[in-house]
């Protein structure tokens, strides 16, 4: 890399021990995918080679929730699923993220029925929203983005003090274009 060049023999690099660690807690997020609908392909695209969320230390999906730091909630969630879900939740190390991806797992979507929870918010702390029917994989890398400087910022939790949720929201990063219109059906 050339940096061995650029030092002197006899140096010594030094930093503050808060910023190693959270530099490397930034940069090796594993995100715990909880994809039950259509946003779980949305999430399978981030990770592809198109989009590679390696490039953001969050490749390694992790099934075990013991290790892992960040869970993906992607698709609806039906009343059966909730207790998985927070059963999930709570096995995950502290400090723990949670990134609620698309319309079903943020609100419920179209799904306004008695079996499908209205929003994994109200079960489980949500750190980043990201908007969509089904998100692009964009909005998905800037959600991880977003919790990667959160990291940077403020670092590990006091011990034995509780994280509050972020509550942050990923604005699309697409502009949306309207229909072409003057479309007729036979004259």
């Amino acid at each position: 890399m050339g940096l061995e060049s650029a030092l002197p023999v006899d140096s010594v690099l030094t930093t503050q021990l808060r910023r190693v660690i959270n530099w490397s807690r930034r940069s090796s997020l594993w995100p715990m995918p909880f994809a039950t609908a259509c946003c779980g392909i949305e999430l399978m695209a981030t990770a592809c080679s198109r989009y590679d969320l390696a490039r953001f230390g969050a490749e390694v999906m992790r099934f075990s929730p013991r290790q892992a730091d960040l869970m993906i909630v992607a698709g609806r969630i039906g009343i059966k699923m909730l207790p998985v879900l927070q059963r999930i939740y709570q096995q995950m190390a502290e400090p723990k993220w949670v990134i609620s991806m698309g319309a079903c797992a943020s609100t419920g979507g179209v799904f306004d029925t008695y079996a499908t929870v209205q929003g994994c918010d109200q079960f489980i702390p949500v750190d980043v929203y990201v908007p969509g029917c089904p998100p692009r994989p964009e909005q998905l890398i800037e959600g991880v983005m977003a919790i990667q400087r959160h990291v940077d910022q403020e670092g590990m939790p006091p011990p034995g003090g509780k994280r509050v949720p972020l509550g942050l929201v990923v604005q699309p990063t697409h502009a949306v274009r309207p229909q072409p219109v003057g479309l007729t059906i036979g004259t």
